[in-house]
């Protein structure tokens, strides 16, 4: 069995960390920024909260992922984050997936697809990619709809403005 197969899915304690991930997805909503949000958690103990931020940063890395990841690793003092879960609204892109890998998180939640750029289940499967020295244990699924909405919202509202 693979990594990301399901080994019980979605929980209600996965679900509420995936809703303040979606308080993130707001965030970033607000400030222009593609809507995503991201929470890494260890045990029961939020150690850090980030949406996506690459327009007001001037950084094509800062996304949300990158951005807990880095704030995470801060507190902790140490880039290995063993023992910790990732909630993100959206499935991680190829560089988001490295960092997790570098970072050692032990699972990564998310809420919806991303069919063009997805590198945990729909383009490829960095996470759970034996031939790296680190798998990481994948769930889709928590608040799927919620996570989808917000991102299809999003776009639609730039389409609406976008037009003559």
């Amino acid at each position: 069995m693979d990594a990301s197969e399901d080994l019980g899915g979605i929980g209600e304690t996965d679900e509420r960390w995936m809703r303040l991930a979606l308080e993130e997805a707001a965030l970033a909503r607000e400030a222009g920024e593609v809507p995503v949000g991201a929470v890494l958690v260890r045990g029961e103990a939020l150690i850090a909260r980030a949406h996506n931020r690459p327009i007001g940063l001037n950084d094509p890395t800062a996304h949300a992922e990158i951005l807990a990841i880095r704030q995470a690793a801060a507190a902790a003092g140490n880039y290995r984050l063993t023992g910790t879960t990732l909630y993100v609204t959206v499935e991680p892109c190829p560089m988001c997936a490295g960092a997790i890998l570098q970072a050692r998180i032990e699972r990564v939640v998310f809420g919806t697809r991303d069919p063009k750029a997805g590198a945990a289940v729909s383009l490829c499967r960095i996470l759970d990619d034996g031939r790296f020295n680190h798998v990481v244990t994948v769930r889709e699924g928590a608040l799927r709809e919620a996570c989808a909405e917000i991102l299809s919202g999003f776009f639609r509202g730039k389409r609406l403005t976008s037009r003559p």
